[in-house]
């Protein structure tokens, strides 16, 4: 695969990862719902950018994840440019190109967001405000993607978590992260296709 169709990939994830998450910015007041299934909800959320809201506690914590973030961008590229000099194997190239585009993706939101929107919380929020919610390297991610595929209480006979309220799937997510996710599927479920020997 070629640099030029690696870039084109990762321009696009990165297009409709920022034009979604804008859309829903400014179209939906933080916690708002659209159900377009039972299975499938748009519901708008902001975390500090981890999986399932998780955060590095204390005042800098956010700095560090997103310095942390910024630098493995790089590594990631560094991966890809090296792949494609190399004319490593198109699953590779295509995996690290997604894991790319969805990481930059994220550090968008949290390097830019805090300085460019206002607050969501009670009303829709204003792109290029002129009273942000944050500031440089401090913005929220933005996910929506929500598919509660089976929600209930599970049996009491089960062991440990037997009678409690559990949903599959409950994660909240964005186009960015399903790109990482699918890098990351690649390489594992075509590893050996990534990974040739020669």
């Amino acid at each position: 695969m070629s640099l030029r169709k690696a870039y084109f990939l990762i321009f696009l994830v990165l297009i409709v990862d920022q034009l979604s998450k804008i859309y829903v910015k400014t179209n939906f007041v933080l916690g708002e719902e659209v159900v377009l299934f039972d299975w499938f909800k748009i519901h708008f959320i902001e975390n500090e950018g981890m999986a399932w809201g998780t955060k590095i506690p204390g005042e800098y914590g956010k700095l560090i994840l997103t310095v942390f973030r910024i630098f493995a961008v790089f590594g990631i590229g560094w991966w890809l440019s090296d792949a494609i000099k190399k004319r490593h194997s198109t699953y590779l190239v295509v995996a690290i190109a997604l894991i790319f585009a969805g990481a930059a993706g994220n550090i968008i939101d949290s390097v830019f967001y805090g300085v460019i929107f206002d607050d969501s919380t009670h009303t829709m929020a204003t792109l290029f405000s002129p009273n942000p919610y944050g500031s440089w390297f401090h913005g929220l991610v933005v996910d929506m993607f929500y598919f509660p595929i089976w929600e209930g209480n599970l049996p009491t006979w089960l062991p440990i978590f037997g009678g409690k309220h559990f949903a599959f799937f409950n994660a909240i997510f964005n186009v960015a992260d399903i790109a990482i996710s699918t890098g990351v599927g690649i390489l594992l479920v075509f590893n050996k296709r990534a990974f040739p020997k020669h």
